[in-house]
């Protein structure tokens, strides 16, 4: 074994691989720091790169870019509140609230060196577990898996802020959503409207950066301020230190929330998507104090950010031992083992155990170099939290819908990004909690799938007597149990509810729970034409979610009545509620956004998001002429260079193209602007 283990480190230390190695951190840094992208999307570029070379180089370039981005991910996470992926959901929740304290470069500097030990922690938990961990895993079969995602489901009470009822009746919206497309069971369409854009489930990227990334920079453009409320970032160097020092003093929270994310990422299909809510709710849950989460809180930032980097260990396992990948990114790499001739399952734990320890060595390796060098460059870094706020909007702007573009090629992935833009807005506005309508619709399809195939297998309820089973059943109710002693005791104690669903506005907050009202009614209804198999799910949901959002509908509606006694006649309340909500300015931001989608399919993305920047920076920025053509300009190159050339990304084909293409002289390339 200890031989195998550090012929595997010889493996990695030669020059060449060294060379492919360092290669394939910075093409990972750069990955993970853009919204959309992720692990996945720089594997599917690197791979046709490694058809020639020979398995160590190529898996080190590979290995490398992938353990990586999760640590780079964290840089928009903090900056602007935007998860890059989804596994950097739950870092957004304490991460941007520093940034906007001033506290970027902390920030940055205790997530960089948390990544760096979960990387480790991960790597460590795959070598000593490769040998031991099989029975685990095949002891998880449908009911345990169900149960797991409920565990990650109940995390819906450490993210709901003040009002249990709200997160409850999110995370049901986002059960609800997970249902949208073909059933599991039958191939049947649900909640599809006729298109063909929904039928194959709704894409989670341009749902995720809707709802977080839009409102964010919607008050950056509003109040016209930079991330940095206080207008500066304080001393970076030390910052830096503080952060680094931040995650040296909780590192047996860190080591802990590493262990969890090692193991839950050795789950097929479930570990990336619960085990930043699943540690973030345990770190809440676990420490003496934490009137802090949520609002600026170390603690809720290293958490996360350990078990993210963690993951990547603990999910090569089911991959290299069983053939069994348990997300795109595995399956990617599986398919890299194929083509290099190794065979995924017990090959790989006897003959080439060298060659799997080697693997081990370069997550291990490539956490640390990853970390290095984004220390190195955080003090260029956090002056994005300086700059003006109307310069800002719309380059991130250009990331996050080409981001949700990456999710699902099409104008519709667009239009949900722009649509969640306007949900998570006033969803904001009104005091309900994001972070469970994403992780339920993560979790949704996977709770479907496991409930049914367990209740065929077993025929009935019996599966709930596995012993997995019950010592799951048993953590949910004491999560639940502690989930709602805190917020009865800050509320007891009259604590002061700040960041994520902490802004009370009620006439904004009752309509919006009259519209899921009138959804999850309506979606019960017509659930009622399905067979069993089809409509049981979504009738379980829609029936919870309109007793929840009556219950909130009466308690809004109560509040709103105390506030209109107060200021006296109805018009002076809904004046008050709507400049609270800032409704007036929001309304024309969401017009430039979704007159650009509808430009965008006459002309063409290649010259629609330009123009939409330069228009923005001169009408809604107040800036020069020429600095919005240097913008546009800047934006128009990325989109042509990169995503076109680089990514080799199929646009959208205007009416503008299907006009030009046929009359264009063949010495203009059409790519430059089609």
């Amino acid at each position: 074994m200890f031989e195998a283990l550090f012929e595997g480190l010889g493996l990695i230390f030669q020059m060449h691989v060294l060379g492919y190695f360092a290669l394939g951190c910075i093409i990972g840094i750069v990955m993970g720091a853009i919204p959309g992208m992720g692990g996945a999307i720089g594997l599917v570029l690197l791979l046709p790169f490694t058809f020639s070379m020979e398995p160590v180089a190529a898996f080190a370039l590979l290995l490398a870019s992938w353990a990586s981005t999760s640590t780079s991910g964290a840089i928009t996470a903090v900056l602007l509140g935007v998860p890059s992926t989804a596994a950097s959901q739950a870092t957004v929740l304490d991460g941007y609230p520093m940034a906007k304290r001033g506290e970027a470069a902390r920030a940055l500097g205790a997530s960089f060196t948390a990544s760096a030990i979960g990387g480790v922690c991960g790597a460590a938990a795959l070598g000593i577990s490769l040998p031991l961990i099989l029975p685990v895993i095949l002891a998880f079969e449908s009911p345990e898996q169900f149960m797991l995602g409920l565990l990650g489901l109940t995390m819906v009470g450490s993210l709901s802020g003040q009002s249990i009822t709200k997160g409850v009746a999110a995370a049901m919206f986002g059960l609800l959503l997970a249902t949208i497309g073909l059933a599991e069971s039958q191939a049947i369409p649900r909640y599809t409207f006729g298109t063909l854009y929904m039928l194959d489930k709704l894409p989670l990227i341009p749902v995720l950066l809707g709802l977080f990334a839009i409102p964010e920079l919607m008050e950056l453009a509003l109040n016209n301020v930079s991330i940095a409320r206080t207008g500066k970032s304080g001393d970076a160097a030390e910052g830096l230190r503080q952060g680094v020092r931040d995650a040296f003093k909780h590192w047996w929270l860190v080591v802990r929330c590493s262990v969890i994310g090692a193991y839950i990422g050795m789950l097929p299909g479930l570990g990336a998507s619960i085990v930043g809510w699943v540690t973030y709710g345990y770190a809440k849950q676990s420490v003496k104090d934490n009137s802090l989460f949520g609002q600026g809180d170390v603690r809720g930032l290293l958490a996360p950010e350990a078990a993210n980097n963690a993951l990547r260990g603990g999910a090569l396992i089911p991959t290299l031992a069983l053939g069994i990948p348990g997300s795109v990114g595995t399956a990617i790499l599986m398919g890299a083992l194929i083509m290099h001739g190794l065979r995924p399952g017990p090959s790989m734990l006897s003959t080439e155990l060298p060659m799997t320890f080697s693997f081990v060595w370069m997550i291990a390796i490539a956490s640390v170099v990853a970390t290095l060098i984004l220390l190195k460059t955080v003090n260029q870094v956090v002056k994005v939290a300086l700059l003006p706020g109307q310069l800002v909007v719309p380059g991130v702007l250009l990331f996050v819908f080409m981001g949700a573009w990456l999710g699902d090629a099409s104008i519709g992935a667009w239009v949900s990004c722009a649509v969640f833009g306007v949900v998570g807005f006033l969803m904001k506005r009104g005091g309900w909690p994001r972070p469970p309508v994403i992780l339920a619709l993560v979790l949704g399809e996977i709770l479907e799938r496991s409930f049914q195939i367990s209740t065929r297998i077993h025929e009935g309820p019996g599966w709930l007597g596995r012993p997995i089973v019950l010592v799951l059943l048993l953590i949910i109710v004491l999560t639940i149990f502690l989930a709602v002693r805190g917020v009865a005791r800050d509320k007891s104690a009259g604590t002061v509810a700040a960041g994520e669903a902490s802004e009370k506005n009620p006439a904004v907050s009752l309509p919006f729970a009259v519209l899921l009202f009138v959804g999850f009614a309506c979606a019960a209804y017509t659930a009622l034409d399905w067979p069993p198999s089809v409509r049981q799910f979504p009738l379980m949901i829609s029936g919870s979610g309109v007793l929840l959002s009556l219950a909130v509908i009466i308690r809004d509606l109560l509040h709103l009545l105390v506030t209109k006694k107060a200021l006296g006649t109805w018009r002076v309340t809904l004046q008050q509620a709507s400049h609270d909500a800032r409704l007036a300015s929001a309304l024309p931001f969401f017009a430039y956004v979704f007159g650009m989608i509808m430009l965008t399919l006459l002309v063409g993305q290649k010259i629609a998001l330009p123009l939409f920047i330069g228009l923005y920076v001169v009408r809604w920025g107040n800036y020069r002429k020429r600095v919005a053509l240097a913008y546009s300009l800047g934006s128009w190159a990325i989109l042509v260079f990169f995503y076109d050339q680089v990514m080799h990304l199929l646009f959208h084909p205007s009416y503008l193209a299907l006009w030009l293409q046929p009359i264009l002289p063949s010495s203009v390339p059409d790519w430059l602007f089609l």
